[in-house]
């Protein structure tokens, strides 16, 4: 690991400048989901016991660079207030955070409005990366949601000052270096989902680094197809069946064993409790016109009960089927609890990340058995893929 954590640096009296995730939904003006704030609360905290002075640099929306009440981040503030149990001053422009006021530096934390008001954030603009650079005295980037940006607020700054990683950014780099960087093998992955189209780069990476690769969700339907199934009327892909065999050839190649689908839940219609039965899926399948394939089946958990005792460290992310309606999220269900029942008995390390695999895992009850649960989405998805993410690049690079 080239970079430094809070625990490298000297922070007493100095103003820390905290890029931190709270991007976080709002209805009717009040926050609905409060988990990436609460996830932030450990940075913060340490900061202010090591004497830091955080000032919080954070994108709310996509303002694209331009000045929007709707976007402002006093919708945030008091749910941030809350979790921090600090008082926190909300600093409305640049200037006035280079000219803060007596009653501003007396503050415990401040939190600077809207970074992406100012174009010159999404630009990585130099310039605009020294006014921030000058606004403190250490960099500490706590936001690894966001470090797959080349953003000013993420990669720029990190050049121009003493820079680490927050509580967060430390747990997030150092779970998914444990788990595909330097794993304990066998190392399997569980990729699930709508779309191959979306993920090819994820899976031409991953049959490279991998023991087991275990595909579901419709993507799993794509591979089938191209494999010579009819999948009826199932979500597919048709225009990626060469790409869905080129890479099971390069699994193949790289001694990566791909398990599909062994059967499934098979219905004319999608709703929740709809009339379904189970079919054995394999090159030979042929569904009807208006069959498809919504989860997959009991023969096909049992396969991911075998595998899953064989492996140390489990990736994850996406569903194994339509987990949204019951009785389709039955395989999603199974396959999380047995790797949750693993990886508290201590014989699996398990990390999984993105938006759908999270809501996945919560159904099921297991998110907090999961060793780690990443909550950075793309940049999640962008590390897997084998990807240099430029905000821990720059945290790599910079001095400290």
């Amino acid at each position: 690991m080239g970079w430094k954590s809070l625990d490298d640096m000297d922070l007493s009296g100095k103003r820390v400048l905290v890029r931190v995730d709270i991007n976080v939904p709002v209805e009717n003006g009040r926050v609905t989901d409060t988990t990436r704030i609460e996830r932030i609360v450990p940075t913060i905290h340490d900061i202010l016991e090591k004497g830091g002075k955080p000032m919080l640099i954070a994108h709310f929306g996509r303002p694209k660079g331009k000045v929007s009440l709707d976007l402002s981040l006093a919708q945030v503030l008091p749910a941030l207030q809350s979790a921090l149990d600090r008082k926190v001053r909300l600093i409305e422009t640049l200037e006035g955070a280079e000219h803060l006021t007596q009653e501003a530096a007396e503050a415990d934390v401040l939190l600077l409005e809207n970074i992406r008001f100012h174009p010159g954030e999404t630009a990585n603009d130099p310039e605009f990366a020294q006014r921030l650079a000058a606004l403190g005295d250490v960099f500490c980037n706590d936001a690894f949601s966001a470090a797959h940006r080349a953003h000013a607020s993420t990669a720029g700054i990190a050049a121009l000052m003493p820079s680490c990683a927050g509580r967060l950014m430390q747990a997030e780099l150092s779970a998914l270096e444990a788990a595909l960087s330097k794993p304990e093998r066998p190392v399997g992955a569980v990729v699930g989902g709508a779309k191959v189209s979306t993920k090819i780069a994820l899976l031409e990476n991953l049959v490279n680094r991998l023991d087991v690769l275990v595909i579901g969700g419709g993507m799993a339907n794509t591979f089938l197809g191209a494999l010579g199934a009819d999948m009826g009327a199932s979500l597919k892909e048709e225009d990626f069946y060469d790409t869905a065999c080129d890479i099971l050839a390069q699994a193949d190649k790289a001694g990566c064993r791909v398990i599909l689908p062994a059967d499934g839940l098979v219905a004319r219609e999608f709703a929740a409790g709809a009339a379904h039965e189970v079919i054995a899926l394999n090159a030979d399948t042929t569904l009807d016109a208006d069959q498809m394939v919504l989860d997959a089946g009991p023969a096909s958990i049992d396969t991911l009960r075998t595998a899953f005792k064989e492996l140390k460290t489990l990736i994850w992310n996406g569903p194994m089927g339509a987990f949204e309606i019951a009785p389709f999220d039955t395989a999603t269900v199974a396959a999380a609890k047995l790797a949750a029942e693993r990886t508290q008995s201590g014989a699996l390390i398990s990390v999984a990340g993105g938006g759908d695999t999270v809501a996945a895992l919560n159904q099921a009850g297991v998110a907090e058995d999961f060793t780690y649960i990443s909550t950075a989405g793309g940049a999640f998805l962008e590390w897997m893929e084998g990807k240099t993410l430029p905000g821990v690049a720059a945290l790599e690079g910079a001095s400290g």
